[in-house]
């Protein structure tokens, strides 16, 4: 064959290579599977938008969702092998790495605290010493950091139990009650309460700094290939970052998600969630970036649930986190 013959077989190999998808080359893509810890809201939008806009698929991962909700506890399908990863409050993993469960955190997502408590003004509520001998609903799953308030401040309080709704708290029957700030607070002003008619308390300006959201494997997911956590947890933070550059479409695909299942929602709330999560999983003036956990914050949930006597020992934090960042963030 002649040269110039030869120069075209190569040519038109170049152009293939060139215009065919990857995986006419590359292995195919690792299945993987992931389960946000609740139904789908705005608290997820960054997953939801890296599986929409390929992100995982690029990456090599392809991301199978599990639905999340009270029937899916994050950390029994987690430990049961029911998924590869899933989200969870650091206070959550902390307790369950502290009973021997081997789970890992390789991306920390929230920074800052979500979770505050909510008085009435008309209650003669204003500062922390005014909860003294009030009565005040706690979730039961989530009474570490309200416990550890009211010791810090000498307040005695009669606890109530509160269910999955503020609405206790709105018909009066109580004076106080704990709330996410991307969640129930806005649900309340919805509701037609003024923020002017109320008093907040934002746990992580009273010292008691509780990152949430944090992105969890067992260690024997990531001691296997290290590199299937890499991605999953690249292709997660470039849907976070994607999710709040561009909102109009992130909760698009938010509500989409919700009408699949069958949750019931609004763009007005959705929109509120998706920007108080932004404020919490990035922070202005703070060495911190997404997807790190602090050895602070990490001392500071730790330290706290010993002291309310829900472990017994604090874990090694190197055992603890293994973050599984990409090096040229």
């Amino acid at each position: 064959m002649k040269v110039r013959g030869w120069i075209s077989i190569l040519k038109t190999a170049v152009l293939l290579f060139c215009v065919l998808p990857c995986s006419a080359f590359c292995q195919d893509p690792q299945p993987v599977t992931f389960l946000p810890q609740w139904t789908p809201q705005a608290q997820f939008a960054g997953y939801y938008v890296a599986i929409k806009k390929g992100f995982y698929q690029r990456r090599g991962i392809d991301l199978h969702l599990l639905a999340g909700g009270p029937d899916s506890p994050p950390a029994d399908m987690l430990l049961r092998r029911k998924t590869d990863f899933t989200t969870m409050f650091l206070s959550d993993a902390i307790k369950l790495r502290s009973k021997g469960a081997d789970l890992v955190n390789v991306a920390q997502i929230g920074q800052k605290s979500g979770f505050i408590l909510v008085a009435r003004k008309s209650s003669g509520i204003f500062s922390p010493k005014d909860l003294n001998g009030k009565r005040v609903s706690l979730w039961s799953d989530f009474q570490i950091q309200p416990l550890a308030f009211f010791r810090k401040y000498q307040v005695q309080v009669t606890i109530i139990p509160q269910t999955y709704t503020i609405n206790l708290f709105l018909q009066g029957g109580v004076d106080a009650a704990c709330a996410m700030w991307y969640n129930e607070y806005h649900t309340l002003l919805n509701s037609g309460m003024n923020a002017d008619e109320l008093t907040t308390f934002f746990f992580d300006q009273h010292g008691l700094n509780f990152p949430e959201d944090g992105m969890y494997c067992l260690s024997e997911t990531l001691k296997k290939d290290d590199r299937i956590c890499r991605n999953v947890v690249g292709a997660s933070l470039e849907g976070w970052q994607y999710a709040f550059d561009h909102q109009v479409e992130a909760i698009d695909i938010v509500l989409t998600y919700a009408r699949e299942a069958n949750v019931g929602t609004n763009r007005v709330h959705q929109r509120w969630m998706l920007d108080r999560i932004r404020d919490i999983s990035m922070i202005s003036g703070r060495n911190t970036p997404m997807g790190t956990l602090s050895p602070d914050d990490f001392k500071t949930v730790a330290s706290e649930l010993k002291s309310g006597g829900m472990i017994d020992d604090i874990p090694n934090f190197s055992e603890f986190y293994a973050p599984c960042l990409d090096d040229s963030r």
